[in-house]
């Protein structure tokens, strides 16, 4: 098993939020602190050590299987969401309106850090990176209730901003204002069939 490698990067915790019921609205209710607990953030509709696999990975698996949760959190960068905002033409891309779980800021390009990569606090909260998390639909029309005309340019604006899936590590309290250490695998990145 590849480790990883502690770099100098270090986020600050911006914005935290919870999904209460994804199926009434993926909007988030923003909160101060969150327990993450191995299943996700308590009281967060997305949490669960399991889920049923959706359209994004049915060239794996039948819709509705039962697999791992790797989608517990949406996590995006702030100063992605800044680029987001300007280029839907809008002032700020409120994070509720996505159905974010957190926002961090001070790490350049943070869609495309390496799967596999954590986020550790300093009480030793670590959040696991899944995979980038591609422009959803859904959003669409809850942006659109609030900026008329600029919910249709979300998944253009996102693409490759969107930020990334996660999943909870180790157990532990985040708060706003939190510090959390960007750790990435100590491992080349995969070139393909090199024969």
């Amino acid at each position: 098993m590849a480790g990883l490698s502690k770099t100098d990067i270090v986020a600050e915790i911006t914005w935290l939020g919870l999904v209460p019921d994804r199926e009434q609205s993926i909007v988030s209710e923003p909160q101060q602190e969150v327990i993450a607990q191995f299943s996700g953030f308590r009281g967060e509709s997305h949490s669960g050590l399991t889920r049923p696999s959706c359209s994004r990975v049915s060239a794996q698996y039948p819709v509705g299987t039962e697999i791992k949760n790797t989608r517990q959190l949406s996590i995006l960068s702030a100063e992605e969401l800044d680029v987001v905002a300007a280029e839907m033409m809008i002032g700020k891309l409120d994070p509720t309106l996505i159905g974010a779980s957190m926002i961090i800021s001070g790490v350049p390009n943070f869609t495309h850090v390496p799967p596999s990569s954590r986020l550790i606090a300093e009480n030793g909260t670590s959040i696991t990176i899944d995979l980038e998390n591609g422009p959803c639909h859904l959003p669409v029309k809850v942006i659109e209730n609030v900026h008329p005309d600029a919910g249709g340019l979300f998944r253009t604006a996102a693409k490759a901003r969107r930020g990334v899936t996660a999943w909870v590590e180790r157990e532990g309290r985040l708060c706003v204002g939190d510090k959390l250490t960007l750790h990435i695998p100590d491992q080349p990145a995969w070139q393909g069939d090199t024969s």
